[in-house]
């Protein structure tokens, strides 16, 4: 009896240093850097930061601080890809954080849930189910219209089911978007029949947002002739198991594609077998639900890609 005490003791105290680590790695915020070949032969890089589930609180200062520094990553266009918002003082503090970007850099941007209403106390079993969506009789309005109006009155691109042509480092990005998949307001946007940039050349590069990469999404996108698609939501699973992964994603893509570069609908499109996919990149976000401030073996992150030439 006492070895089986002795072993669930263990057992607890393993389980309880796992919590404590899991709390800890929510602060332990990094840069991700990512090369894609995609643009045209001959071209110089682009450098794209993707930004995505930021899911901010106020009280977050050591989050603000970090995000306000990626400014010194000094990027060439931003892409935010939603769930930006955890509470309903969260503009404000957010907006500051992101002003250096707002004030020097273009960006192009979609709303994910968690901008429209703001998180609950959930079963986190629930994820394990195949359709984890839950549906509030009352939900909780966020101000996520303050927050577009910001980012548009600063130069940014509001993708919402609509296309755009932006500019950023002397490229032309033909760029399409589409509203939150996982609550089912996405409407992709019919076919251009101009999508030239200003001075009228084709564009440089095709670039899909969204914030659920749901796999009706992405296939719309991959007919569409985009070259790569940025999205999140997945938190890349947010707990993941060492030799495993992700135990989910929190949406019908695959699990081997909870989070980092890939390809659609095949492999990476740089691998045997892959010619033909659009690049894919999933962020794995760098926050959580305040009611679930845990991540385990997934730490908070951004993404720095470099977009070279195929």
């Amino acid at each position: 009896m006492t070895g089986a005490l002795r072993l669930l003791g263990g057992v607890a105290a393993l389980g309880a240093a796992g919590v404590v680590y899991a709390h800890v790695e929510t602060k332990l915020f990094t840069v991700r850097h990512v090369t894609v070949p995609v643009l045209p032969p001959g071209q110089a890089d682009l450098r794209v930061l993707h930004v995505s589930d930021l899911h901010v609180v106020p009280s977050q200062r050591t989050k603000l601080a970090w995000i306000r520094s990626l400014a010194d990553l000094e990027p060439d266009l931003v892409v935010d890809t939603g769930d930006n918002l955890a509470d309903r003082g969260a503009v404000g503090p957010l907006l500051d954080a992101l002003e250096p970007l707002l004030a020097t850099t273009p960006g192009v941007f979609v709303m994910g849930s968690n901008d429209y209403f703001g998180p609950r106390p959930k079963n986190p079993a629930r994820y394990l189910l195949r359709d984890p969506r839950v549906i509030h009789a009352e939900p909780i309005d966020l101000p996520w219209q303050d927050l577009a109006r910001a980012f548009t009155e600063a130069g940014w691109r509001d993708l919402t089911n609509r296309r755009d042509v932006v500019a950023a480092a002397g490229r032309a990005l033909a760029c399409v978007g589409v509203d939150d998949p996982h609550l089912d307001r996405d409407a992709f946007p019919p076919s251009a029949s101009d999508d030239a940039a200003p001075d009228g050349r084709a564009p440089d590069l095709r670039l899909g947002v969204a914030h659920a990469p749901y796999v009706r999404v992405l296939d719309a996108m991959h007919a569409d002739g985009v070259d790569a698609v940025l999205a999140g939501h997945t938190h890349g699973g947010q707990l993941r198991v060492p030799f495993y992964g992700a135990l989910v994603t929190n949406c019908d893509l695959d699990r081997g594609r909870a989070s980092g570069l890939h390809g659609w609908p095949g492999p990476r499109p740089d691998a045997p077998g892959g010619a033909g996919s659009t690049w894919l990149h999933v962020s794995a976000g760098a926050g959580t639900s305040p009611y679930a401030p845990v991540r385990f073996a997934c730490r908070p992150e951004a993404t720095l890609l470099t977009f070279t030439a195929r």
